[in-house]
């Protein structure tokens, strides 16, 4: 009986590799607020796998648009007599946030930082009060990348 080569062991191979910082913390992301499955479904399959810098930038644009009330950037369409998808809650994207911002772990740092701190609406754009509302890791870094908000 044959086997299929997947199936046969590797004398060198060992655990699958873990995923970086910064595509775990994509991965937890979508586990504790699943309103982001289907924007990362439609990422995972329009990039090719998990690109976590430009993931976040429709966790921005998500966040902002549930923080102003309005409808989630990537909502499906839906069957007839189906309700919409509902968005990912602002408060609780920005409490995971705070909480990963905590740990200290360079790859999140650098996702966090760069690709959804920097890209919040600026002072003069709708939704930048949401800068007030960051937690206090979150506030302290924003303010040392963007002084003027």
């Amino acid at each position: 009986m044959a086997t299929i080569p997947s199936e046969t062991p590797s004398p060198t191979a060992g655990p699958p590799p873990s995923p970086t910082p910064s595509v775990q913390l994509v991965s937890d992301l979508v586990c504790r607020i699943p309103e982001f499955r289907d924007v990362y479904e439609n990422h995972v399959l329009h990039q090719g796998g998990v690109q976590p810098h430009v993931f976040f930038w429709d966790v921005v644009q998500n966040t902002v648009r549930s923080f102003l009330g309005e409808a989630p950037v990537e909502a499906p369409v839906e069957a007839p007599g189906e309700a919409p998808a509902p968005a990912a809650d602002w408060r609780r994207t920005l409490a995971f946030l705070e909480e990963q911002s905590c740990r200290g772990v360079l790859g999140i740092d650098e996702v966090i930082v760069t690709s959804f701190l920097g890209d919040l609406p600026s002072p003069q754009e709708p939704g930048h009060a949401i800068v007030h509302q960051l937690g206090p890791v979150m506030a302290a870094r924003f303010v040392r990348i963007r002084p003027l908000g």
